[in-house]
Protein backbone atom coordinates (compact mmCIF):
# COMPACT_ATOMS: atom_id res chain seq x y z
CA UNK A 1 0.00 0.00 0.00
CA UNK A 2 2.73 2.48 1.34
CA UNK A 3 4.43 2.52 -2.32
CA UNK A 4 1.40 3.99 -3.75
CA UNK A 5 1.47 6.89 -1.40
CA UNK A 6 3.43 9.13 -3.66
CA UNK A 7 1.91 8.51 -6.63
CA UNK A 8 -1.80 9.61 -5.36
CA UNK A 9 0.16 12.41 -3.72
CA UNK A 10 1.56 13.28 -7.28
CA UNK A 11 -2.10 12.71 -8.92
CA UNK A 12 -3.60 15.39 -6.16
CA UNK A 13 -0.33 17.45 -8.02
CA UNK A 14 -2.33 16.61 -11.70
CA UNK A 15 -5.81 17.44 -10.32
CA UNK A 16 -4.76 20.87 -8.89
CA UNK A 17 -3.50 21.71 -12.20
CA UNK A 18 -6.59 20.63 -14.09
CA UNK A 19 -8.89 22.87 -11.34
CA UNK A 20 -6.89 25.91 -12.36
CA UNK A 21 -7.19 25.02 -15.44
CA UNK A 22 -10.66 25.26 -15.32
CA UNK A 23 -10.79 28.37 -13.57
CA UNK A 24 -8.64 29.96 -16.65
CA UNK A 25 -10.99 28.71 -18.62
CA UNK A 26 -14.53 29.03 -17.74
CA UNK A 27 -16.40 32.08 -18.56
CA UNK A 28 -17.23 32.40 -14.50
CA UNK A 29 -13.69 31.42 -13.77
CA UNK A 30 -10.90 33.40 -11.79
CA UNK A 31 -7.14 33.71 -12.60
CA UNK A 32 -6.66 34.50 -8.87
CA UNK A 33 -8.24 30.87 -7.59
CA UNK A 34 -6.34 29.28 -10.41
CA UNK A 35 -2.95 30.98 -8.82
CA UNK A 36 -4.24 29.11 -5.40
CA UNK A 37 -4.67 25.78 -7.50
CA UNK A 38 -1.62 26.70 -8.23
CA UNK A 39 0.38 27.00 -5.22
CA UNK A 40 -1.65 23.58 -4.27
CA UNK A 41 -0.11 21.59 -6.77
CA UNK A 42 3.09 23.05 -5.69
CA UNK A 43 2.93 21.65 -2.38
CA UNK A 44 2.11 18.21 -3.46
CA UNK A 45 4.74 18.33 -6.46
CA UNK A 46 7.01 19.09 -3.22
CA UNK A 47 5.53 16.68 -0.77
CA UNK A 48 5.25 13.56 -3.29
CA UNK A 49 9.12 13.20 -3.66
CA UNK A 50 9.37 14.02 0.19
CA UNK A 51 7.28 11.24 0.64
CA UNK A 52 8.85 8.86 -1.62
CA UNK A 53 12.21 9.41 0.13
CA UNK A 54 11.07 8.79 3.57
CA UNK A 55 9.37 5.21 2.87
CA UNK A 56 12.33 4.46 0.26
CA UNK A 57 9.51 3.42 -2.52
CA UNK A 58 10.93 5.93 -5.99
CA UNK A 59 10.24 4.01 -8.82
CA UNK A 60 10.48 4.84 -12.89
CA UNK A 61 6.95 4.84 -13.09
CA UNK A 62 6.86 7.70 -10.20
CA UNK A 63 9.45 9.63 -12.02
CA UNK A 64 7.13 9.80 -15.25
CA UNK A 65 4.13 10.25 -13.59
CA UNK A 66 5.83 13.19 -11.74
CA UNK A 67 6.85 14.61 -14.85
CA UNK A 68 3.39 13.86 -16.51
CA UNK A 69 1.48 15.74 -13.90
CA UNK A 70 4.04 18.35 -13.66
CA UNK A 71 3.91 19.29 -18.00
CA UNK A 72 0.24 19.72 -16.91
CA UNK A 73 0.30 21.77 -13.49
CA UNK A 74 3.99 23.82 -14.77
CA UNK A 75 3.84 23.88 -17.88
CA UNK A 76 0.12 24.19 -19.53
CA UNK A 77 -1.13 26.45 -17.01
CA UNK A 78 0.82 28.90 -16.91
CA UNK A 79 1.44 28.78 -20.72
CA UNK A 80 -2.53 29.53 -20.57
CA UNK A 81 -2.56 31.93 -17.79
CA UNK A 82 0.12 33.62 -19.84
CA UNK A 83 -2.37 33.58 -22.36
CA UNK A 84 -5.02 35.53 -20.80
CA UNK A 85 -2.95 37.89 -19.35
CA UNK A 86 -1.33 38.95 -22.64
CA UNK A 87 -5.01 39.09 -24.14
CA UNK A 88 -6.18 41.33 -21.76
CA UNK A 89 -3.22 43.78 -22.12
CA UNK A 90 -2.94 43.67 -25.78
CA UNK A 91 -6.74 44.73 -26.06
CA UNK A 92 -5.50 47.87 -24.82
CA UNK A 93 -2.24 48.23 -27.23
CA UNK A 94 -2.39 48.46 -31.46
CA UNK A 95 -0.54 44.97 -31.31
CA UNK A 96 -1.46 42.09 -33.27
CA UNK A 97 -3.78 40.05 -30.57
CA UNK A 98 -1.86 37.02 -32.25
CA UNK A 99 0.84 37.86 -30.03
CA UNK A 100 -0.57 36.34 -26.92
CA UNK A 101 0.00 33.40 -27.83
CA UNK A 102 3.60 33.47 -26.97
CA UNK A 103 2.71 32.68 -23.70
CA UNK A 104 2.37 28.91 -24.47
CA UNK A 105 6.67 29.47 -25.10
CA UNK A 106 6.95 29.15 -21.45
CA UNK A 107 4.28 25.45 -21.84
CA UNK A 108 6.92 24.14 -24.64
CA UNK A 109 10.10 25.00 -22.37
CA UNK A 110 8.75 23.44 -19.33
CA UNK A 111 7.84 19.97 -21.73
CA UNK A 112 12.02 20.37 -22.96
CA UNK A 113 13.07 21.41 -19.30
CA UNK A 114 10.94 18.23 -17.85
CA UNK A 115 12.80 16.04 -20.63
CA UNK A 116 15.55 17.21 -20.14
CA UNK A 117 15.34 16.39 -16.39
CA UNK A 118 14.31 13.02 -16.57
CA UNK A 119 17.57 11.84 -18.74
CA UNK A 120 20.22 14.20 -17.05
CA UNK A 121 22.12 12.50 -14.35
CA UNK A 122 23.57 15.75 -13.21
CA UNK A 123 20.27 16.60 -11.33
CA UNK A 124 19.53 13.94 -8.67
CA UNK A 125 20.91 16.23 -5.78
CA UNK A 126 20.27 20.02 -7.70
CA UNK A 127 18.80 21.45 -10.80
CA UNK A 128 20.30 22.15 -14.18
CA UNK A 129 17.98 25.49 -14.90
CA UNK A 130 14.80 26.62 -13.81
CA UNK A 131 12.43 24.34 -12.05
CA UNK A 132 9.23 24.35 -13.25
CA UNK A 133 7.10 24.96 -10.36
CA UNK A 134 9.40 27.83 -9.35
CA UNK A 135 8.65 28.98 -12.71
CA UNK A 136 5.07 28.36 -12.51
CA UNK A 137 5.18 30.16 -9.37
CA UNK A 138 6.21 33.54 -11.11
CA UNK A 139 3.16 33.44 -13.50
CA UNK A 140 0.50 32.39 -10.50
CA UNK A 141 1.70 35.43 -8.36
CA UNK A 142 0.60 37.97 -11.44
CA UNK A 143 -3.03 37.14 -10.23
CA UNK A 144 -2.39 37.53 -7.10
CA UNK A 145 -0.69 40.55 -7.06
CA UNK A 146 -3.23 42.39 -9.10
CA UNK A 147 -5.62 41.35 -6.78
CA UNK A 148 -3.87 42.71 -3.81
CA UNK A 149 -2.21 45.22 -4.90
CA UNK A 150 -0.23 47.86 -2.55
CA UNK A 151 2.33 49.00 -4.41
CA UNK A 152 0.30 50.20 -7.70
CA UNK A 153 1.64 47.43 -9.86
CA UNK A 154 -1.34 47.11 -12.05
CA UNK A 155 0.15 48.85 -14.68
CA UNK A 156 3.34 47.53 -14.74
CA UNK A 157 2.09 43.86 -14.78
CA UNK A 158 -0.31 44.12 -17.24
CA UNK A 159 1.95 45.96 -20.11
CA UNK A 160 2.04 43.27 -23.05
CA UNK A 161 5.85 44.01 -23.41
CA UNK A 162 6.62 43.12 -19.68
CA UNK A 163 4.82 39.67 -20.46
CA UNK A 164 5.75 39.00 -23.42
CA UNK A 165 9.56 39.42 -21.83
CA UNK A 166 8.71 37.45 -19.01
CA UNK A 167 7.57 34.34 -21.31
CA UNK A 168 10.80 35.04 -23.16
CA UNK A 169 13.32 34.77 -20.01
CA UNK A 170 11.16 32.45 -18.04
CA UNK A 171 11.82 29.86 -20.95
CA UNK A 172 15.34 31.15 -21.21
CA UNK A 173 15.65 29.84 -17.51
CA UNK A 174 13.78 26.57 -17.56
CA UNK A 175 16.40 25.09 -20.30
CA UNK A 176 19.34 27.02 -18.86
CA UNK A 177 22.52 25.51 -18.15
CA UNK A 178 22.49 26.90 -14.53
CA UNK A 179 23.51 24.92 -11.13
CA UNK A 180 20.57 25.48 -9.23
CA UNK A 181 20.37 23.67 -5.36
CA UNK A 182 17.23 21.94 -4.54
CA UNK A 183 15.28 22.09 -1.06
CA UNK A 184 16.61 18.58 0.13
CA UNK A 185 17.58 19.05 3.40
CA UNK A 186 20.02 15.55 4.11
CA UNK A 187 20.46 17.13 7.84
CA UNK A 188 20.30 20.13 9.84
CA UNK A 189 24.17 21.30 9.95
CA UNK A 190 24.27 25.59 9.21
CA UNK A 191 27.78 24.31 7.29
CA UNK A 192 25.70 21.96 5.36
CA UNK A 193 22.81 23.90 4.33
CA UNK A 194 23.43 27.26 4.88
CA UNK A 195 22.32 29.01 1.61
CA UNK A 196 19.09 26.64 2.30
CA UNK A 197 18.58 28.64 5.76
CA UNK A 198 19.76 32.10 4.54
CA UNK A 199 17.25 31.24 1.27
CA UNK A 200 14.29 30.63 3.23
CA UNK A 201 14.95 33.21 6.13
CA UNK A 202 15.05 36.00 3.83
CA UNK A 203 12.20 34.09 1.67
CA UNK A 204 10.13 34.50 4.92
CA UNK A 205 10.92 38.35 5.44
CA UNK A 206 10.35 39.36 1.91
CA UNK A 207 6.51 37.50 2.22
CA UNK A 208 6.09 39.49 5.35
CA UNK A 209 6.72 42.52 3.89
CA UNK A 210 5.83 42.80 0.78
CA UNK A 211 3.16 39.94 0.23
CA UNK A 212 2.20 38.09 -2.80
CA UNK A 213 4.59 40.78 -4.27
CA UNK A 214 7.61 38.67 -3.19
CA UNK A 215 7.06 35.78 -5.01
CA UNK A 216 9.13 37.15 -8.12
CA UNK A 217 11.62 38.76 -5.85
CA UNK A 218 12.31 35.05 -4.15
CA UNK A 219 12.77 33.57 -7.22
CA UNK A 220 14.78 35.94 -8.22
CA UNK A 221 16.57 35.68 -5.20
CA UNK A 222 16.98 31.63 -5.47
CA UNK A 223 18.79 32.03 -8.75
CA UNK A 224 20.97 34.47 -7.85
CA UNK A 225 22.26 32.96 -4.37
CA UNK A 226 22.62 29.70 -6.53
CA UNK A 227 24.89 31.83 -8.75
CA UNK A 228 26.97 32.55 -5.14
CA UNK A 229 27.02 29.30 -3.72
CA UNK A 230 27.54 26.31 -5.50
CA UNK A 231 24.45 24.09 -6.29
CA UNK A 232 25.81 21.58 -3.80
CA UNK A 233 26.18 23.84 -0.95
Amino acid sequence: MKKHLPNAVTCLNLFSGCLALTQILSPGGSLVYASYFVVLAAVFDFFDGLLARALHVSSPIGKDLDSLADVISFGVVPGVMLYKLLQGGLADVNVPAYLAYAGFIVTIFSALRLAKFNNDTRQSDSFIGLPTPACTLVVASLPLILQHDSFNLTSIILNPWLLLALSVILSGLLVAELPLFALKFKNLRWQDNSVRFIFLLMSFVLLVVLGFAAIPLIILLYVLLSLVRPAKA
